[in-house]
């Protein structure tokens, strides 16, 4: 119940500093010359499975991650972000109880939080063309195992995605055009390439 809160809470304020940001974002335009990163919606797939955040699966898997980057300062973006995957696994076990089996589990991770991006194109020289950053991400992750009816092993046995989600990043993008580009983020988690709506 207390998780579910929290997720609410997280929730509720990744939505009213969106609003904030906007404002705030508005008024900085009009102060002051701010480079344009942010109103951008970013669509990723990534392929997770062996390393990083979500542990060892064994495979590889897809992720997707969706956010929205919001301008706050001069080089400064914050993006509220989503990303999703799930995948399933069989396991042996049994007891004197219970004969040896096979049985099958589901894990499904939902992360949600907010991204921070400080972009590196005034400090490179970079052109137009390019985007350059570094980002640090943190929220919450909603982690959801469920067995076969009659397993009553350890429902822990795999080691999988912590409650608490941290990842840095290293991401560029390159603009086809003013509306359009593709990016590239290379993470401690899942790196993702994807599509960037401007």
């Amino acid at each position: 119940m207390k998780k579910n809160i929290l997720i609410l809470m997280l929730f509720a304020f990744l939505c009213t500093s969106s609003s904030a940001i906007t404002d705030s974002s508005t008024l900085a335009k009009k102060k002051m010359d701010l480079a344009q990163y942010g109103n951008t919606l970013n669509l990723g797939l990534g392929i997770g499975g062996y390393y990083g955040y979500y542990g060892y699966i064994g495979r590889t898997l897809p992720v997707f991650h969706i956010n929205y980057e919001f301008d706050v300062a001069k080089n400064f973006t914050l993006a509220p972000f989503v990303t999703f995957y799930t995948y399933s696994n069989r396991y042996k076990w049994g007891n004197k109880n219970y004969p040896d089996r096979y049985y099958n589990y589901r894990e499904t991770v939902i992360p949600i939080g907010v991204k921070g991006s400080y972009y590196l194109d005034d400090l490179l020289k970079a052109s137009s063309k390019w985007d350059f950053y570094l980002a640090g991400s943190i929220g919450v992750a909603i982690v959801s195992r469920r067995w076969d009816d009659g397993y009553y092993g350890d429902r822990d046995v795999y080691k999988g995605a912590r409650s608490l989600y941290l990842d840095l990043h290293l991401g560029t993008e390159y603009h086809i055009n003013n509306k359009l580009g593709l990016f590239l983020d290379l993470s401690t988690g899942v790196s993702t390439i994807g599509l960037a709506i401007h």
